[in-house]
């Protein structure tokens, strides 16, 4: 019998937080052990932000309710259920949810999510 080539995800690993922030790693480090790329389900309450990062990863993100703010390289782009955006890596960005409503959305980074790799400042 040979080894299946495919991976159910029925119980993602749950990110401990401080800030209210709910992720849900479906793949990545912490869930699967796999450093190639990460999908994680996340839901920001309103009010949130995060401090600036400079990334070592490629992160898509798709809006499934709410909006985001991105602030990237000096731009300020802002995101609507719908909408995706890619981020390369290297850029400085911060992540927030200014807003009076909750954001749901997915995030794909590659290669995988890494609190070594993030490279988040001191706020």
């Amino acid at each position: 019998m040979s080894e299946k080539r495919y991976f159910r995800q029925q119980n993602p690993f749950v990110v401990p937080t401080t800030d209210g922030k709910l992720i849900e790693e479906h793949i990545g480090q912490a869930s699967t052990g796999t450093g190639k790329y990460s999908v994680a389900h996340m839901v920001a309450p309103p009010q949130w932000s995060e401090p600036h990062q400079r990334p070592e990863f490629d992160e898509v993100t798709i809006v499934v309710r709410g909006r985001k703010r991105f602030e990237i390289d000096g731009d300020v782009v802002e995101l609507s259920a719908g909408e995706s955006l890619l981020i390369k890596a290297g850029a400085r960005v911060r992540y927030s949810n200014p807003f009076d409503a909750e954001c749901e959305y997915w995030s794909i980074c590659v290669p995988a999510f890494s609190p070594a790799t993030v490279n988040r400042e001191e706020e």
